[in-house]
């Protein structure tokens, strides 16, 4: 049985996750995460006496190298050595803390990790798997070309609201990370399925109901992003696609698909919602190594 957080230690985790909500309009998933990597480090120094304000540099470290020893990747240990950093900044800004115990710990190298995509051939197998005959069917297959389209995070498609949506000029508001809105177009392909959508499938699916979101569940409320990512690996596997996929991997290739085709960086940028640039060049080295696949496979000499 794991050893139960010190009041005090709760109190400070729930005062810094609300500062992180109020100052910088973080995800609730973003705030949950920082939330348990804390709430593990409490346990952790708790059994060894200790508490998170009390804690001292050693201590951060030991449990760090134990995280890694556990097997832990780098990239778990950088998210885990960040939150424990914001936390600290957060007791000195408060003057909760003299010293900042996480100063001087380094992060773990991480090695370039590329984002998972399709090829234009298999996306074309995957927006083609829905079932068009039945109302439920013309939803997913609306949501898939607007994924597809935009590049919205799963996030911010299924708690799309009908007001978001302009059909006559053929954009979508979006309120991304950080409360952000961007307007994003649809394309002439998501514009014909969304409109078909709502003509011949919203309508029988909600009956008598009323709903806000653009794509409600067969219940008529919205759906939830695990729901989504089940529908995506049922139609994967309808459409013959084997690769291993991510609830974003319709927005990887969203991205890759338009530098692929000559856009330009800044604009692929804007239409993913990114604050800097840096992300979005990670989209970069996905085309360079599809190009060096396409030289290897079909150039005399690759």
């Amino acid at each position: 049985m794991s050893e139960p957080i010190p009041e005090q230690d709760a109190a400070l985790i729930a005062r810094f996750s609300d500062a992180l909500w109020l100052e910088r309009g973080l995800s609730e998933n973003t705030l949950s995460a920082y939330r348990s990597d804390l709430q593990s480090l409490a346990r952790w120094l708790v059994a060894r006496g200790s508490t998170l304000q009390g804690a001292a540099r050693h201590e951060l470290l030991a449990y760090l190298q134990q995280r890694v020893a556990a097997g832990a990747k780098p990239r778990s240990s950088a998210r885990l050595l960040s939150s424990m950093r914001r936390f600290y900044r957060y007791l000195l800004r408060e003057s909760l803390l003299k010293e900042d115990p996480s100063v001087r710990i380094d992060a773990p190298k991480l090695g370039r990790t590329l984002p998972k995509t399709l090829t234009e051939e298999e996306v074309e197998r995957l927006l083609a798997a829905p079932d068009l005959s039945t109302p439920m069917g013309l939803r997913d297959r609306a949501m898939l070309e607007l994924l597809y389209a935009s590049g919205l995070r799963v996030s911010e498609l299924v708690s799309l609201l009908l007001l978001q949506v302009n059909f006559q000029q053929g954009l979508v508001k979006v309120m991304g990370k950080g409360s952000k809105e961007r307007l994003v177009p649809l394309g002439e392909e998501a514009l014909y399925w969304l409109q078909r959508f709502m003509r011949e499938g919203r309508g029988l699916m909600l009956g008598s109901r009323r709903a806000e979101a653009l794509f409600p569940s067969k219940h008529g409320s919205v759906m939830s992003r695990q729901a989504f990512w089940q529908l995506i690996k049922r139609y994967a596997r309808q459409g013959g696609i084997d690769k291993p996929l991510s609830p974003h991997t319709l927005r990887h290739a969203f991205a890759t698909h338009l530098l692929n085709h000559g856009a330009d960086l800044r604009v692929v940028q804007l239409l993913l919602g990114h604050s800097s640039l840096s992300t979005t060049q990670i989209y970069t080295f996905v085309a360079q190594e599809r190009l060096k696949g396409l030289h290897a496979t079909h150039h005399p000499r690759g």
